[in-house]
């Protein structure tokens, strides 16, 4: 697979329409996958489209200098998914295109033409949490050992800062920042982009218990501000507590409190955008505090108007 490629860096599972087109063809495939794209998650799902195409190509017997944009918007047409996933593999291919007009693969960019689905989303679908709920998930976990500590403090900053699970797990010792008159927590986000969002005093209050217990406030400033722990043991390692893990955490914390676990980590962003904007914050500083470029963006994740929807439902005199 293209993915197993990327991470890999095997060359000797190059896809064989690639090595049949020659080395200029390998070579733009190499840079696409190892030098162009950065974020991994990018790299693993592009390479997941370009490697069915590749594949959807090959069955044919067709040549990369001979896909045409005829051949490219069939392709397009018989991807199965939402508007969403077509749209990304409309993307993925043009950009992958674009490496091999550059180095003289194709003559042109076959995909460039094709049009993407159009497709309008006025809310998102993540399930919010309410804030009671959180309250609940939050008063049910134990702090008795270390593990309880960090789980709290981690549930913390997902309910007080809205920022995304993969922002959380990356959080080093180092962007636990003290600033004099307040701490800070100083995310990278998708994009390159860094935040710092100021610490709540009771979320400090749970970060410096769990920092204590865990015994790491004179570590590598560099190392991983939530570790993992060992198996189903109430020791930690010096490994980062991951957003796999992070997830799994979340499922049985809310399962121990009786809450439903179609929450997702993503449940805390959309109860933090649609909590602010019902106190009437100015939409610009919610759409900062969640890290959005598009103001768009974060009005997807206010639930306020289904809210509004439900109460009109409920007056239907039927």
């Amino acid at each position: 697979m293209a993915n197993e490629l990327i991470l890999r860096g095997d060359l000797a599972t190059v896809p064989a329409l690639i090595t049949n087109a020659g080395g200029n063809a390998r070579f733009a495939y190499d840079e696409f996958f190892k030098a162009t794209i950065s974020n991994l998650h990018t790299r693993r799902a592009y390479g997941r489209i370009v490697d069915r195409f590749l594949h959807w190509a090959h069955e044919r017997k067709l040549e990369l200098h001979r896909i045409t944009p005829g051949l490219a918007g069939d392709y397009i047409s018989q991807v199965e998914g939402s508007p969403q996933t077509k749209n990304q593999a409309i993307a993925a291919l043009r950009h992958f295109f674009d490496a091999l007009v550059q180095r003289h693969v194709a003559p042109l960019n076959s995909f460039a033409s094709v049009r993407g689905i159009k497709h309008s989303v006025m809310e998102g679908k993540t399930p919010e949490i309410t804030v009671e709920q959180a309250r609940k998930l939050l008063r049910s976990v134990s702090v008795s050992d270390v593990v309880g500590l960090r789980d709290r403090a981690v549930l913390g900053v997902l309910a007080y800062t809205g920022a995304r699970v993969g922002a959380v797990a990356q959080l080093r010792l180092l962007d636990y920042r003290n600033l004099g008159d307040q701490r800070t927590l100083r995310f990278r986000e998708k994009g390159g982009k860094d935040r710092e969002i100021p610490v709540r005093h009771d979320l400090e209050g749970w970060l410096r218990e769990y920092i204590t217990a865990a015994g790491i406030e004179n570590d590598s400033r560099t190392s991983p501000l939530f570790r993992a722990a060992v198996g189903k043991s109430k020791a930690l390692t010096n490994n980062r507590y991951d957003a796999h893990s992070l997830r799994q955490m979340l499922k049985r914390r809310l399962k121990d409190a009786g809450l439903s676990e179609l929450f997702s980590p993503h449940s805390f962003r959309v109860a933090v955008v649609t909590d602010l904007l019902k106190q009437d914050v100015p939409l610009e500083d919610v759409q900062y505090l969640a890290g959005h470029s598009n103001p768009k963006t974060t009005q997807i994740y206010d639930r306020r108007r289904r809210r509004v929807t439900r109460n009109i439902v409920e007056r239907i005199s039927i």
